[in-house]
């Protein structure tokens, strides 16, 4: 092959390459995410934002806003239908999906106050011992993790599917309260005004209960860059920024008044093995929470904002 010949060959071949493998230089992975199961929606995606942002891999979500109940967003996550979730933790979440073990709360979500009618206040003000906490009704989602703990401590559990439907039954007393993580029920309660809803003002049940994001078992390569990112986060102090500037946190600081409260500790038996327990960094003291808040940029999206790393 003469000179000519053999550069025109090159060529062809370079434009050939470079055609070929420019979808894949700007290719973005789609996750397709529900982000209106529950109230932790906007948290769990700034979270996933910031992971996404401590990483090489580029990301564009897919966002279904359509109100659905746990149990078929974890099927949806299951069967492929989704990509990822954000749920508490349980054994059997675990044996269904793959969980990214990185507390997105570092465990503040198992510090549990509760959403009750104004009328019953009184009844809980009367409340000294474990025991007479038992004469109470609790309400709970029917696949969430809680509520085999609080079963599994002796307190009488009410489940229902439909989270939405959580809040007109305390208000109309099918039961008497409504266990949140410390940092949910004042948005709730906004997000749920036209009910005279409020939060009881004398107990918290504190386990050991992390969050976790959530992917399908085959899906490895998500799981791995989201705790990769969620690692570097933490390592960076972008994590805590975050998780100490958001807005439902700083509510517990004002208004959940942690430090007078009649505090019950429960065992958690749905605490898979796995949990990281031994990585002190993960988990938060909440009789500190708040005493050196580090206020600095931080990653976050807008929440009509619907890509990473774009």
């Amino acid at each position: 092959m003469n000179n000519s010949l053999f550069g025109r060959a090159l060529l062809a071949a370079v434009l050939a390459l470079s055609l070929t493998s420019a979808p894949f230089i700007s290719a973005q992975t789609i996750v397709r995410v529900n982000e209106a199961t529950d109230g932790n929606g906007r948290y769990a995606m700034q979270m996933v934002n910031l992971a996404f942002s401590k990483i090489d891999t580029k990301y564009k979500f897919e966002l279904d806003n359509s109100e659905v109940s746990q149990a078929r967003n974890i099927e949806d996550v299951a069967n492929g239908k989704s990509d990822l979730l954000w749920a508490a933790t349980n054994q059997d979440m675990e044996n269904k999906l793959l969980p990214v073990r990185i507390p997105l709360y570092k465990g503040m979500l198992g510090h549990r106050i509760f959403i009750i009618n104004p009328a019953s206040q009184a009844k809980f003000d009367r409340v000294k011992t474990f025991e007479d906490l038992k004469q109470f009704t609790f309400g709970q989602g029917t696949t969430w993790a809680d509520s085999d703990i609080l079963a599994s401590n002796g307190l009488k559990v009410i489940r229902t599917n439909k989270y939405q439907n959580l809040f007109y039954m305390v208000e109309g007393g099918r039961f008497d309260a409504f266990p949140r993580g410390v940092q949910e029920p004042w948005q709730e309660l906004i997000n749920n005004a036209s009910l005279p809803l409020t939060v009881e003002k004398h107990i918290m049940l504190v386990y050991r209960m992390p969050m976790y994001l959530f992917t399908n078992k085959k899906n490895t390569k998500l799981a791995a860059d989201l705790e990769l990112g969620l690692n570097r986060a933490i390592a960076d102090g972008s994590f805590d920024r975050v998780f100490l500037n958001d807005p439902m946190v700083k509510d517990v600081l004002a208004k959940a008044n942690l430090s007078q409260r009649l505090e019950f500790h429960l065992d958690n038996p749905t605490l898979p093995k796995e949990t990281p327990l031994d990585r002190p960094e993960l988990w938060l003291d909440i009789k500190t929470l708040g005493k050196t808040a580090p206020v600095a940029e931080v990653a976050r999206v807008a929440p009509d904002e619907p890509a990473a790393n774009e």
